[in-house]
């Protein structure tokens, strides 16, 4: 019998892996808070960065509530503002999340997350690195690659079709960014806009996804990501993924 045991203990050893294999690589926290325009995108977008979280082995907490940043932010390698008006957090909370920066958290902006009044919180606007003007009309325009070796860009060809609301920016800060994503004015009508408003044009330096070191940390901004369907191509979700990896690790960039 007691030379049966062993060899138990070896069987379930190889059926039963050890449970560090399934451990996740690193936690990000999601916020995405609806707002009047963003909002049908989040049951959509949540099932699918789940989905790619499980594929790739990390841990995702996912709140809509402010709340979770008077909570220990130190346990996340990332928080990703997910068309959140960062505006909603209170006075408090902003403090919390600068005091996680400053301690070396990182940070991924998307779309909407990347507007906020100004001077409503200056600290902010230095992190996303550009500040809101407005934007045309949604409308296909060609995307083109300004930085081959970021992760975000993997899997984009050079010239990629693209329906959104190209957000145009200023850089009141002088902030300095590297630039991930550019798109190409030519393509489409920047001055398509509602009545009463005035469009606006930036040029050849139109970016559209960047990335700096904002306090002791990591930034990525992405401005794709206006509707729910986009959430559900594959295209848009390896950029999301490529900038939620370089963000959280640091990792995966060729220069």
């Amino acid at each position: 019998m007691k030379a049966v045991v062993p060899v138990i203990a070896a069987l379930f050893c190889v059926v039963m892996p050890s449970t560090s294999w399934a451990e996740d690589q690193f936690k990000l926290l999601v916020i995405a808070t609806p707002s009047k325009y963003h909002y049908e995108y989040i049951p959509v977008a949540r099932e699918n960065l789940e989905r790619l979280a499980r594929l790739h082995s990390f841990g995702v907490t996912w709140t809509s509530d402010p709340a979770v940043f008077d909570g220990d932010l130190r346990q996340y390698a990332a928080v990703l503002f997910l068309n959140t008006p960062a505006e909603q957090l209170s006075q408090t909370q902003r403090s919390r999340f600068e005091q996680y920066m400053r301690s070396g958290g990182n940070a991924m902006v998307v779309h909407r997350a990347a507007i906020i009044p100004p001077n409503a919180w200056p600290w902010y606007e230095k992190l996303i690195g550009r500040s809101f003007i407005n934007h045309p009309m949604v409308q296909t325009a060609v995307v083109t690659i300004a930085d081959k070796g970021f992760p975000a860009t993997f899997d984009l060809p050079d010239r990629w079709l693209w329906s959104d609301e190209f957000y145009v920016t200023s850089n009141p800060y002088r902030v300095t960014i590297n630039t991930v994503l550019k798109v190409d004015e030519a393509s489409y009508d920047p001055t398509r806009i509602w009545p009463g408003q005035v469009g606006k044009r930036m040029g050849g330096d139109h970016p559209e996804a960047w990335f700096q070191q904002y306090e002791k940390g990591r930034v990525f901004v992405t401005l794709l990501g206006h509707n729910v369907e986009m959430y559900r191509d594959e295209r848009y979700l390896q950029h999301l993924l490529g900038g939620i990896y370089w963000t959280a690790t640091g990792l995966g960039r060729q220069r």
